[in-house]
């Protein structure tokens, strides 16, 4: 198991605008934990390891420890701005969790396998569905769940139900929800076009040569 990752962080006892763009030119961050039960805490990390955390595999779903002038507890982001032109993190609340509670994470969806049918040509096989909701505990969190598309058909696609998930993870979406399927894609079969300079065809009877119309000499 990887070891835990712990930020150190500093109480925060000065607001603003000014105090914040100082922050920013030290390489720090302003953050908010709150949850588990007690009251929630104003404070500064470091940017360079909140940057590393969401760059790493598991991302905003990562489960860290954040001390705070010796009060450590195990958070996760539970939201976050960045600058829309640097793409900076500018601010993070992290939200701290009791020991055994379950909370809601998104995961991503890998499709695996392949058809076992054999589909007509032109057909496409489409994942409609690229994540997933779950309840469990944050250090349990899969980093992605697998749907396995072998029992795939024409006229079944793959539901949210038929995807597996590991002990002690419960999915929350609603199990009809459609992750993949399959679609027939065929031409359209054009009328065809007159050609250029032909009179088209008319249904009745053409007036004789020399015939006049009505009222005609």
């Amino acid at each position: 198991m990887a070891e835990k990752i712990v930020v150190k962080a500093e109480k925060r006892e000065e607001f603003g605008k000014n105090v914040n763009r100082r922050l920013r030119a030290d390489g720090k961050v302003p953050v908010v934990i709150y949850g588990g039960g007690t009251e929630s805490v104003s404070a500064t990390a470091p940017l360079s390891e909140l940057a590393a955390i969401i760059r790493s595999d598991s991302g905003i779903n990562s489960v860290f420890s954040i001390d705070v002038a010796g009060d450590v507890n195990d958070v996760i982001f539970q939201d976050r701005q960045v600058d829309v032109i640097t793409g900076r993190l500018i601010h993070a609340d992290l939200r701290r969790f009791a020991k055994g509670e379950k909370i809601e994470m998104t995961v991503q969806i890998h499709v695996i396998g392949e058809p076992n049918e054999q589909f007509e040509e032109g057909a496409v096989v489409t994942q409609v569905a690229r994540e997933i909701k779950v309840l469990c505990e944050p250090a349990k969190t899969p980093e992605f769940v697998e749907a396995d598309i072998a029992e795939l058909r024409a006229d079944r696609p793959i539901h949210v139900s038929d995807i597996k998930v590991p002990a002690g993870v419960e999915i929350v979406d609603d199990p009809e929800t459609v992750v993949v399927t399959v679609a027939v894609q065929k031409e359209l079969e054009l009328e065809p076009q007159i050609e250029e300079g032909a009179e088209p065809e008319v249904v009745g009877e053409a007036p004789a040569e020399g015939e006049s119309g009505e009222g005609g000499e």
